[in-house]
């Protein structure tokens, strides 16, 4: 009898472990739009790093680094921009380990955007 509760258990156990990791899947859609007309768009998979995205496994490890909070990336360090006006939006939905992520911010240009995200909206 003991021995029919533990596989019990541990059956139970088997089949809660796929449900419990699908609920902590990372698939998020990443876009921009600038205002010129020009957009692009790819999805990022991690854990393992998939998507169509160029530079996947190192945008997985920046928003890794930044708690899967597209806000809180670390800036590109000295890297300069010109004051041109050309406003491009770029936006981050879909889930980070199980989290809901909804960003978007308008940036005054694509240099501007692409020193405050890094590699993540490199694409």
């Amino acid at each position: 009898m003991i021995r029919t509760i533990g596989l019990s258990a541990v059956l139970v156990l088997a089949a809660a472990a796929p449900a419990a990791a699908a609920t902590k899947k990372t698939e998020l859609h990443l876009s921009y739009m600038s205002d010129a007309g020009f957009a692009a768009a790819v999805i990022l998979r991690c854990e393992p790093a998939g998507g169509a995205h160029p530079k996947k496994g190192k945008a997985c490890a920046a928003l890794a680094r930044a708690g899967g909070d597209p806000a809180k990336l670390k800036p590109v360090r000295g890297m300069m921009c010109t004051m041109e006006y050309a406003p491009i939006t770029a936006e981050v939905t879909g889930r980070w380990r199980g989290k809901r992520v909804d960003w978007s911010r308008t940036f005054g240009n694509p240099c501007e955007m692409t020193r405050a995200t890094g590699v993540v909206m490199a694409f």
